[in-house]
């Protein structure tokens, strides 16, 4: 009797349990996605504070696919990724294959038992916990040379096209809707007053985009880059998209920043997370006069067949900087009739190497800074459809005092009030020159170099304002 009781007991535990773990779960796995709380700071990376913001909607996670049929893909195309792989290393577990290919090792395991049995691959010896050491035959050498002549990617599996499209409307940034407070954290690292907060705070909300324009070296560029940080802060983007047989390149190391996500605390972890997708910062890419056409359209390597996705679709769900707009190899007219459709929809067609036009979310804040009246650069079709249209003007002099602290602070320079009120009058009231927010940094990196020179303290005086004055005025 009692070990029946016992048994009733363990049952209705493991319900329990069973019942905890699912309520946490999506209701359909690939088409509901997971939600937790997001974090501020680096609380998601093991540091600083755990605070959440109720406000904020919650983080969408990527779900493990139960096969290769729910992660969009064909055994023909996972089996050419397999080949080339293994032509390149000569050999592998099974276990490698799924880490590299980044699909769960029970969806791969029977494409490699087809395969052998295909005689593509074959087995060299065994390997732990059931899984076997792999290499080609020749018959699967001579299918992998054609495989990688038609294209020689052979990374993570690739995501759909349809799965990222519907990855963007959970993350877009429509449904962000940033307060003064978020403002104020972004920007808490620069000095800029509340005047410049609540205009910059609707044209953030609005998702459209905003011209940024005033005198060089008042900021405009540091402003631009910090206004994704009053959006949420984490987004999750595929490696690599599958597209009717062709792959584009995605994830850019070298534009997004990689953020390791955590496991959930206590004795089970029920994340399944489809390891096909990256997790990064909502990314901030910036381009300047570098920008041609070429870097809004889709660009193939035409020696390895692989596709690169263009700056916008890169920044997707992030902010999109044109720095120095009006500079660009391209004129003006050029990147506005590019974009004047795709600002106004919210999406953009692209081009594929073999011809196919598809269609692609445009949801990015696109920000452009520019030393020029807008008015000047563009018609006024083209500025409808930028409705804000904000001046970084200069700094007064109680800003200009305040920076010289805060520098003088940052660079490790003795301040002291009088040489302030020195270099105000003698270079700035007395010969009617501007204050700009770049010139208390630029000014006391002078000094502190001279300083170091000579192997004295690093310390604001008059003549040390005279010499950084003479060096960095000199043709201005």
């Amino acid at each position: 009797m009692r070990d029946a009781d016992d048994g009733s007991r363990l049952d209705a535990l493991l319900n329990r349990i069973q019942e905890l773990t699912a309520s946490e779960l999506p209701v359909a796995r690939r088409s509901t996605p997971e939600l937790r709380p997001e974090p501020l700071g680096d609380a998601a990376n093991g540091g600083g504070p755990d605070r959440t913001r109720p406000r904020e909607l919650r983080e969408w996670i990527p779900i493990e696919p139960d096969s290769l049929a729910d992660a969009g893909l064909t055994d023909g195309e996972v089996e050419a990724l397999v080949l080339k792989i293994l032509n390149c290393r000569a050999e592998a577990t099974g276990r490698y294959l799924s880490e590299h290919l980044t699909l769960a090792f029970r969806i791969i395991d029977p494409l490699l038992g087809r395969m052998k049995h295909d005689r593509l691959i074959a087995h060299k010896n065994a390997a732990t916990m059931n899984d076997y050491v792999y290499q080609l035959t020749e018959l699967g050498r001579e299918r992998a040379k054609k495989f990688a002549e038609q294209c020689t990617y052979f990374g993570a599996a690739p995501v759909p096209l349809e799965a990222y499209i519907e990855s963007v409307k959970h993350q877009t940034l429509a449904d962000q809707h940033p307060t003064e407070e978020d403002l104020q954290r972004a920007f808490e690292d620069l000095l800029i007053d509340k005047r410049m907060l609540h205009r910059l705070g609707p044209a953030i909300n609005s998702g459209r985009g905003l011209f940024l324009y005033g005198a060089p070296g008042n900021g405009k560029t540091s402003i631009a880059e910090r206004i994704t940080k009053a959006f949420g802060q984490f987004i999750w983007i595929p490696r690599a998209l599958g597209i009717d047989g062709e792959i584009m390149r995605l994830f850019d190391p070298g534009m997004h920043e990689e953020v390791l996500s955590q496991a959930n605390e206590g004795l089970i972890d029920n994340r399944k997370i489809d390891h096909r997708w990256v997790r990064i910062r909502r990314p901030t890419i910036v381009v300047g006069g570098e920008l041609t056409m070429d870097h809004l359209e889709v660009t193939i390597n035409t020696e390895t067949n692989v596709s690169e996705a263009p700056v916008q679709l890169k920044s997707n769900c992030g902010t999109l900087v044109i720095d120095d707009f009006g500079r660009q190899r391209m004129t003006t007219d050029q990147l506005l009739n590019r974009w004047i459709v795709p600002l106004e929809k919210r999406y953009d067609f692209l081009s594929l190497a073999s011809g196919k036009k598809i269609q692609v979310p445009f949801d990015q804040l696109i920000v452009f800074s520019t030393n020029l009246e807008p008015r000047d650069l563009v018609d006024d079709a083209f500025l409808r459809r930028i409705p804000y249209k904000i001046e970084v003007g200069d700094p007064g002099e109680p800003a200009f005092r305040e920076l010289m602290k805060i520098m003088a602070r940052s660079l490790g320079v003795e301040y002291d009030e009088a040489a302030v009120n020195y270099v105000i009058e003698t270079h700035y009231r007395a010969v009617n020159r501007p204050f700009r927010c770049c010139q208390p940094r630029d000014l006391l990196l002078q000094i502190r170099n001279h300083c170091r020179f000579v192997s004295k303290p690093a310390k604001m005086t008059p003549e040390n304002f005279d010499f950084a004055v003479e060096n960095y005025f000199a043709v201005m």
